[in-house]
């Protein structure tokens, strides 16, 4: 059986516009998939909902849709998108009616049953992470296009594989190896070198304009990620290595319809820009689904400080007292106050902007009163009684809602799946029939340590790759080694104590290591770094994307014949 090919023309709401119209004319096409939800995605629609309860959904897809339906139907291309968000039954009537308004006859199916909302009161969303079954019922019937609502991410590659394949329940390695495919394939250009650690390896007009990827799927469960021809970007082994591990956690990847077993996977160079994916093995998915809980948290505002030049610890802690007075003589301190001072200064610096530091200050309370004209005035009233110099990057507004992200469990037989096929006939997708309880691998027996020899003290980037990412609260990050020899170096010395060494943010917070050697990798599990999660805002990087570039410039001793 001739493999199916899936393309993927977006990673989040927001991403490259014309990528749609790219994949369908850049190459063959089987199926056309589309990421638009993510944690805060799911906050900002329910938002949406709440001017307008016929939204929900992304916006962005339509627009793509009004240029690209017709090329899709000439090119036999079915769409499997997220797009729907909160209201995958209002997304599909407008692809409905833009279909008849252009007069391109589209069958129209969505999948829904995921919203948890009134199960939840307080929740501006909660949805129910479902798997592929339900696109695939969807698919079987003839859909054309086929919209969701929150699925997990690798199901919208799971799903047409099903369908394609004939797969059912139970076949756990094939539909392991459809969600690694789906994984790798949901960041749309991360997986073609768009943040990629190594990538000053790569001529940076490759880079400039990336190809988004796609998947040749065989009717095991095999795959090779690749990209259409003559377009920018890399496939490599290391590109789809840091996809792999990006906002994963250990060994067992749970999902709805399988948990794949992240430390079968084996991955091989299969020719330029084709990375082959094989040896996936899965296993019974677990008895519960994920429920991602959005709500407000309450308020926030916030101001940042520039101190140029001489004494900077001096000028900060004066502006803090000085706020501080102030805030408590109005009566109206908010309920939390984090500043933080960014030494960006350098001494004898060339400009004014390399001779100045940063002091952040985030205010959060209940009460939008407490971050709003009291908070902002206060700060702005120092602006001639403050520390030499005094000048802010912009003056604070009047407060903005910031959102909180929590999981919940649901078990699987609680949540309706169902497939609304195009003639409007329902389909309910039952749940697992057989299920398996979550745990832990053991680690892994280490591999040899290198033999002893001379070090140099080098950043950790240098013989070492990583990408990082949030869930809710936490952060990953993910490191991994290209070679043999540098494994055998990075399995020993970068340990979970090691870690905090080297993130000292992380030193009072549990952090996790898992042991992934099939990919020479390490995964790196944070908890609470990113407080309420990134809607929360609690720091200056809120979705953790740079802290695998911070760690990799952190510096150890690194045996020289490595370097």
């Amino acid at each position: 059986m001739t493999p199916l090919r899936i393309g993927n023309a977006s990673g989040f709401y927001g991403d490259r516009f014309d990528a749609m119209r790219e994949m369908l004319t850049g190459g063959a096409l089987d199926v056309l998939t589309g990421d638009y939800l993510a944690e805060l995605t799911m906050l900002i629609l329910g938002r949406d909902r709440l001017k307008d309860p016929s939204a929900g959904y992304a916006r962005t897809f339509l627009r793509q849709l009004e240029e690209c339906l017709g090329l899709a139907q000439e090119r036999g291309v079915r769409i499997v998108a997220n797009a729907g968000g909160l209201n995958p039954a209002g997304l599909a009537g407008r692809v409905r009616e833009l279909a008849g308004r252009l007069g391109i006859p589209v069958r129209v199916a969505h999948v829904e049953g995921d919203d948890r909302t009134a199960a939840h009161p307080g929740s501006l969303a909660a949805h129910a992470y479902l798997g592929g079954f339900g696109i695939a019922a969807c698919l079987r019937e003839g859909a054309d296009v086929v919209v969701t609502g929150r699925v997990t991410d690798a199901a919208l590659v799971t799903g047409p594989a099903a369908a394609r394949f004939g797969w059912e329940p139970g076949e756990y390695d094939k539909l392991a190896g459809a969600v690694v495919a789906g994984h790798v394939l949901e960041c749309g250009a991360q997986a073609t070198g768009g943040n990629y650690a190594f990538f000053t390896e790569h001529p940076l007009d490759r880079l400039r304009h990336p190809g988004f990827p796609l998947a040749e799927i065989h009717a095991d469960g095999t795959c090779v990620i690749t990209k259409h021809p003559g377009t920018g970007g890399v496939v490599d082994v290391g590109t789809v290595t840091a996809q792999l591990l990006y906002e994963t956690g250990g060994a067992r990847y749970a999902g709805p319809d399988v948990t794949t077993r992240l430390d079968t996977v084996r991955l091989t160079q299969d020719g330029p820009d084709r990375v082959r994916i094989d040896g996936v093995r899965g296993e019974a998915p677990p008895p519960t689904l994920k429920v991602g809980l959005n709500r407000l948290g309450g308020f926030r505002n916030e101001v940042t400080f520039v101190l140029t030049g001489l004494d900077i610890e001096a000028k900060a802690d004066l502006v803090r007292r000085q706020l501080e007075d102030a805030l408590g003589a109005a009566g109206s301190r908010p309920g939390e106050v984090r500043w933080e001072l960014v030494r960006t200064d350098r001494p004898d610096a060339a400009t004014e902007e390399t001779a100045s530091a940063l002091l952040r200050l985030v205010v959060r309370d209940q009460d939008p009163q407490a971050v709003g004209r009291a908070f902002s005035g206060a700060a702005i009233e120092l602006a001639l009684a403050g520390y030499p110099g005094f000048h802010v990057l912009a003056p604070p507004g009047k407060g903005a809602p910031y959102g909180v992200f929590e999981a919940a469990r649901i078990p699987q037989e609680d949540v309706p799946h169902t497939a609304v096929l195009p003639d409007g006939r329902r389909i309910a997708v039952p749940a697992p029939q057989g299920t398996r309880a979550l745990e832990d691998v053991p680690e892994p027996e280490p591999p040899a340590r290198l033999p002893a020899g001379p070090v140099r003290r080098a950043p950790l980037g240098l013989v070492a790759g990583a990408r990082s990412g949030d869930k809710g609260g936490d952060a990953n990050v993910g490191v991994w080694a290209r070679t043999d020899d540098a494994w055998r170096w990075l399995a020993h010395e970068l340990t979970a104590d090691r870690f905090r060494e080297l993130i000292p943010e992380a030193r009072a917070l549990p952090v996790t290591r898992h042991v992934l050697p099939a990919l020479r990798a390490l995964n790196f599990v944070v908890e609470g770094i990113l407080g309420a999660g990134v809607a929360a805002q609690h720091r200056f990087d809120p979705q953790a994307k740079a802290l695998g570039e911070w760690l990799r410039s952190r510096h150890l001793d690194i045996p020289e014949a490595l370097l």
